[in-house]
């Protein structure tokens, strides 16, 4: 087995960490504050090409593979990004895009990838509901055909990137009796009679991805806008599992590298009875355990990319132990991190503070930590 990247990945990471440093990083505090999107950014992440890196390159892609693909968002954690933009832009490439790209039709690729992989559009994915979180086969979102198109009903609940949205995979229930094999999904454009995003929610952290609810009331999407065949849908979000398992996980770990580095910066610095608080034995257990515990994530969510890109089917065990793991490990170092610095940490003006309200939303967002824990005792 081979841990090692090649070198023109790491100079790629080396790239993107310098581009993050210069054009993303020294407006995050601002955005963070205001809880705004950082609409200028994104756009800057598809003129740069991360946000349609793994696409073809003929449909404005670069053709990477996934363990470039994830190496360039941990870059980004690594670099200091906050963790909303990071997830709006997850959200927007793999979640929206990707799902697209590996179902629709030749025109629906050339019609959307495009515009979707140079920022020129924002993309979101439908799936929970007020109702119907880990549970996808209870929603109750409705879709039916009525001749050339399907008429929607229904609601979703906190959808990324759902008030910026130009386009939308939606999931719903296109045969109700039916539970899992019952959702199909389609492809959603803004401004599509009967298709509404509510208010923007008031988040703990991630505060500069918008988030809210979807509202579908008699919502005439024409029929081949359907998401590749009828059925499938459930099947198809749980494909996003590959991504949200490696790719949307991988910030988080590039936040732990960042935090690593400010907290033995200040540890060497900062002094409290005569000496710097990095020689005491509380401290350099804090940064230690931070150390390994990155380490550990980075293995597990590097092993699923990798087994991505030998086209090996998704173990859902080791999917389920990384989300879990990568999920409660994150408040961990920003707990540390809150210690390390003290009273500074729990200010706005230390990136700690940011990065520890943002960490919350990783053993909840994606399959709750409680969520995979059935998941891996079931399969064992």
């Amino acid at each position: 087995m081979d841990f090692e990247f090649t070198k023109e990945q790491l100079m790629f990471k080396k790239e993107v960490i310098n581009f993050a440093k210069k054009e993303i990083v020294p407006r995050c505090a601002e955005h963070d504050l205001k809880g705004e999107f950082d609409m200028e950014s994104f756009r800057k992440m598809g003129d740069f090409g991360i946000l349609g890196l793994h696409f073809p390159e003929e449909l404005g892609g670069q053709g990477a593979d996934v363990v470039t693909t994830v190496l360039a968002g941990e870059a980004l954690g690594e670099a200091g990004v906050d963790g909303g933009l990071t997830l709006s832009y997850g959200a927007h490439t793999f979640l929206c895009a990707d799902t697209i790209f590996r179902h629709a039709t030749e025109e629906q690729k050339r019609k959307y990838i495009p515009k979707l992989a140079s920022g020129e559009w924002i993309g979101c994915m439908g799936l929970t509901e007020p109702d119907a979180g880990s549970d996808v086969a209870s929603m109750k979102t409705t879709a039916e055909k009525k001749g050339d198109k399907y008429v929607l009903n229904g609601s979703k609940m906190f959808i990324t990137n759902a008030p910026l949205a130009d386009v939308a995979v939606v999931y719903a229930k296109t045969n109700p009796e039916e539970k899992h094999t019952g959702i199909s999904a389609f492809i959603v454009e803004k401004g599509t009679p009967g298709f509404a995003a509510g208010e923007p929610l008031k988040k703990m952290g991630m505060k500069t991805s918008t988030t809210s609810e979807l509202f579908f009331n008699n919502c005439e999407v024409p029929a081949e806008n359907l998401l590749g065949q009828e059925g499938l849908g459930f099947m198809y979000a749980m494909e996003t599992v590959e991504w949200d398992r490696s790719a949307l996980l991988a910030p988080f770990i590039g936040s732990g590298t960042y935090l690593l580095k400010k907290c033995s910066d200040y540890a060497r610095k900062r002094e409290q009875f005569g000496r710097a608080i990095g020689r005491f034995q509380a401290v350099k257990h804090r940064l230690s355990e931070l150390k390994i515990m990155t380490e550990a994530a980075r293995g597990l969510v590097y092993r699923i990319a990798w087994c991505k890109d030998q086209g090996r089917p998704l173990n859902h065990l080791e999917a389920a132990v990384a989300k879990l793991f990568v999920g409660d490990w994150s408040l961990s170092p920003s707990n540390d991190a809150m210690m390390i610095f003290g009273g500074y940490g729990y200010c706005h003006e230390y990136e700690v503070e940011r990065i520890f309200r943002d960490s919350r939303l990783a053993p909840i967002g994606g399959g709750t930590s409680d969520i995979q824990k059935m998941i891996i005792s079931r399969l064992l």
